[in-house]
């Protein structure tokens, strides 16, 4: 089509609306910028689009940014561009296209008088003016840009099918850009399908941490980024938001503290948000807002359980479309704008005061029926409603979390508010499983003991029924009652049964745990075989947040038990695996935690390596759960680790004294009282007095496993018991072929190789002790030859025993410290920072030089520190330079 003439065209619009007022010019002007405004190339880049669309639409929430955007970029663009703001008063059709004619007007764009004519004219829009204001557009070489602020004021569905026909028939005559709080009525669906519309939504409006520093600093405060974050995760990015809190802070003497802590419900963004936002809702949109700001999130149904109103689902879909800070999550479940739900939590408050408690209430039995069990806990303990909150925690089958997993401390300070006032089963499940978990074992029973009263009868769930069991399982493996941890394991299978399957694969601790607390009786009793295979079920499980710490418990225990059978290496890297899932599981301390040092210590002295023996007990004893806890295994076992390090350290007396655990148990556990025995008798017998040593001895009765048995038999012909001693070794060395390893059979060896020599037989005795180098060579079994005796040492001296002893044995006396050999080989990258911690590099040093994070050099040093049995960066230099490794 031909240019016109635009010269030709009549009078412009005149100069007043239709009804004879004044244009209000304010209304046509592009409005100003601040001083602090910050101006984002994303966005304005994004705008320039508009230019090659015939609609363009930033859309987004009040006080989003999005007219200053807009302005900017027109500001910037270098041709004319028309702006109308438009008012609450446009509703008429006729003072709308008054007000539009009179912006192109103003923006230099002619129009004739066929078009504008007179105010008058103008009061009832015809479908002839808008052809030809069509026409007259479509007409243009170059396409007039009309900026309708505020579109969102204009309800009339009249105005928009006008102005579609205007836009759809102007071609490339027209650039319109909305801008807007909600959708416009406009066929939106068939721009976007067109790819004939440019789009800025509310969650690009936001800012990003970068924009907020510039805003911040535009203001006047420089912060860290952290800082600047954080404001931007609080407020949502919301422009407004930012800025008051900017304005705000310029108060303050210490704005990043301000920034990070002012209350929301109490300030100049509270009062904007409740006058722009709120305050434009009709009354039962405000009370819904209000009410559903207790929920993090909330679908139609929990609304309406809130609210009463059977219409909240298309109030809520209509918020989401007005961007009033409620955004959509899919599948109908809607949230508050952080900030927003702030402040219309202390507005709730301030109006209603004792309604929040209630509506947590509801929420929280809402939540519990419809299977949100951690949002239903939540509420039930904000509205301090027990019941409902234990109650739910029993019927998903989730007491277990009270005892492990990352969840354990959470849900336990969640349970700290529960008076004494709460009652029922579900209560008392929940007070034992927290009483319990902490060790108090007086208040832990006792309210298990009220549960499982109250659940006896049939008609009880069989969830709160197995969580009584799991429970009993933990009170007997606290109580050292293995009698007990058999009976909660026999109840538990048909009550596994009957819990419906979907809670069993939810809840996959609950059958570690009992497991573990079945397989730490078992071990505690010395039935070894049996605890082997119920702590190999768990330790076999696929690792997992919840499953974690019963995992290390059971590797703990199956590491004690390999070492019990005199299998040191592999009692090493069983314990050396638990104490790795210590490091990464993380949670609260398990009965048995520390376990993995505990054996890793006792190995350490068997090896003569005494400082790492007490670097690791006291490593156990910061891992554990603290001292005093009663959990028998543990404590007995940190008791024969503690014994046998001060024997060979010389120390009878303190040895015995260490021997004798406060452990509060049911039934003494073989091992435990032996190893108590053995002290005893070693105090006698360093006193001279070997007839009241042979006495102790002969009470032990079964010692309760091979290592124990073998260290009776020692001590036996050490008390001049030959005879007993002999037939013991023999028996170890016959009865448990195959089934011990060198921990066993060399002390046992040792034994019949003294005896020989004691009887004159030196010929026997090296044969014997030939064989026990050779055993005890491959895993470095020092302690038993330094504790055989002046005359044994003699004959070690002796080639070609000598020979055989050579490079490992020889040079280490009574209480030395030989370096211990590599515990696991170093991987490449650690040898990598060892290298350049020998070159006394820093931690960020050597991260900058391996392109790593400082946690990741801080994670391979202490993975190097315990492979070489150090514990600083000198020592491991040097015993790395020992060892060959550098």
């Amino acid at each position: 089509m031909a240019a016109r003439d635009d010269s030709a065209r009549g009078p412009a619009v005149g100069y007043a609306d239709p009804l004879g007022e004044p244009f209000l010019r304010t209304r046509f002007a592009v409005p100003a910028r601040p001083a602090t405004f910050v101006r984002r190339p994303r966005l304005t880049a994004h705008l320039d689009q508009a230019l090659d669309t015939p609609l363009t639409m930033v859309n987004g929430a009040a006080g989003a940014g999005k007219t200053l955007l807009v302005a900017d970029w027109a500001a910037r663009l270098g041709q004319p561009v028309a702006w109308l703001t438009n008012e609450a008063g446009d509703q008429d059709p006729g003072k709308f296209w008054a007000y539009a004619l009179h912006a192109l007007h103003t923006a230099g764009t002619p129009l004739s008088a066929g078009v504008g004519g007179s105010p008058g004219d103008l009061r009832m829009v015809d479908h002839r003016l808008l052809a030809r204001l069509a026409d007259e557009l479509n007409g243009r070489d170059r396409p007039a840009i009309l900026v309708l602020d505020e579109f969102d004021r204009l309800a009339a569905p009249e105005t928009a099918e006008q102005l579609e026909f205007v836009l759809h028939h102007a071609g490339q005559g027209l650039r319109l850009v909305l801008v807007t709080r909600t959708e416009p009525l406009l066929p939106l669906h068939r721009y976007r399908a067109a790819a004939a519309m440019t789009e800025i939504r509310n969650h690009e409006l936001a800012f990003t941490p970068e924009e907020a520093a510039d805003l911040l600093a535009r203001h006047g405060l420089r912060l860290p980024a952290e800082a600047a974050r954080a404001l931007v995760e609080r407020t949502g990015g919301w422009a407004a938001g930012l800025r008051l809190s900017a304005l705000a802070a310029q108060q303050s003497t210490d704005p990043e503290t301000y920034l990070k802590e002012f209350e929301a419900g109490h300030s100049t963004i509270a009062d904007f948000l409740l006058a722009e936002v709120v305050g434009r809702q009709p009354p039962e949109t405000q009370d819904l807002l209000l009410r559903v700001s207790v929920l993090d999130r909330f679908g139609p149904e929990l609304a309406e359980a809130l609210t009463g109103r059977p219409d909240a689902g298309p109030l809520l879909a209509g918020l989401c479309r007005q961007n009033a800070f409620v955004e959509d999550l899919g599948h109908s479940w809607y949230r508050l704008r952080p900030l927003f739900g702030e402040i219309l939590r202390v507005h709730l408050r301030a109006r209603d005061p004792g309604l929040e408690p209630e509506l947590h209430r509801r929420a929280a039995w809402w939540l519990r029926a419809h299977g949100a069990v951690p949002e239903a806990l939540a509420h039930g303990a904000a509205a301090a409603d027990w019941e409902c909150t234990a109650g739910a925690l029993v019927d998903d089958l989730a007491i277990g979390r009270l005892l492990t997993g990352l969840r354990a401390d959470d849900l336990t300070e969640l349970f700290s508010g529960m008076g004494p006032e709460a009652g029922g089963p579900a209560v008392d499940l929940v007070r034992a499983a927290r009483e319990l978990s902490e060790h108090d074992l007086d208040h832990g029973l006792a309210h298990l003991g009220r549960a499982e009263q109250s659940l006896a009868t049939g008609a009880a769930a069989a969830a709160g029924r197995l969580s009584c069991v799991l429970l009993e399982s933990l009170a007997a493996r606290l109580t050292g009652c293995p009698d007990r941890a058999e009976r909660a394991m026999a109840d538990a299978a048909p009550l596994r049964r009957e819990v419906p399957a979907h809670l069993l694969a939810k809840h996959p601790e609950l059958t570690a745990l009992l497991l573990s607390h079945l397989g730490s009786a078992r071990v505690w009793a010395g039935h070894f075989d049996a605890a082997r295979a119920a702590l190999t079920e768990v330790a076999d499980l696929p690792g997992g947040a919840l499953t974690e710490l019963p995992r290390e418990d059971c590797l703990g225990h199956l590491a004690l038990i390999d070492y019990f059978d005199g299998w040191l290496d592999l009692a090493e890297r069983r314990a050396l695996a638990a104490t790795d899932a210590t490091r990464h599981c993380g949670g609260r301390p398990f009965p048995g935690a520390g376990l993995g040092q505990l054996v890793l210590a006792a190995v350490a002295v068997d090896r003569d390596e005494l400082c790492r023996a007490r670097s690791l007990l006291d490593e156990a004893a910061e891992s554990g759960p603290g001292p005093g806890v009663p959990d028998p295994v543990t404590e007995a076992c940190r008791a024969l680790v503690t014994g046998r390090l001060h024997r060979a350290l010389g120390d009878a007396r303190t040895a015995a004294n260490a021997a004798d655990p406060a452990v509060r148990a049911e039934v003494t556990s073989p091992w435990a009282r032996a190893d108590a025995a053995l002290a005893v008798a070693a105090v006698l017998l360093a006193d001279g007095r070997p007839g009241p040593a042979a006495e102790v001895l002969a009470g032990i009765g079964r010692p309760g496993g091979p290592v124990c048995a073998a260290d009776v038999a020692w001590a036996q012909l050490a008390a001049g018991r030959r005879e007993e001693a002999v037939g013991a070794a023999d028996r170890l060395c016959t009865e448990t072929e195959g089934r011990t390893g060198p921990g066993v059979t060399v002390r046992a060896t040792l034994v019949r190789a003294r005896a020989a020599a004691e009887a004159g037989d030196t010929d026997t005795a090296r044969k014997l002790l030939a064989r026990a180098l050779l055993e005890a060579r491959r895993d470095r079994l020092r302690r038993p030859f330094l504790d055989a005796g002046p005359g044994i040492r003699r004959l070690l001296d002796t080639p070609p025993l000598h020979g055989l002893a050579a490079g490992w044995l020889h040079g280490d006396g009574p209480g030395a410290d030989a370096p211990p050999l590599l515990v696991e080989e170093l991987s490449g990258r650690e040898r990598e920072v060892l290298a350049r911690l020998a070159q006394m590099m820093s931690t960020q040093e050597i991260a900058a030089d391996l392109y790593v994070s400082v946690n990741t050099v801080k994670t391979h040093l202490k993975s190097v520190y315990r492979k070489l049995g150090v514990g600083r960066r000198g020592d491991a230099v040097r015993r790395a330079r020992e060892r060959g490794l550098l």
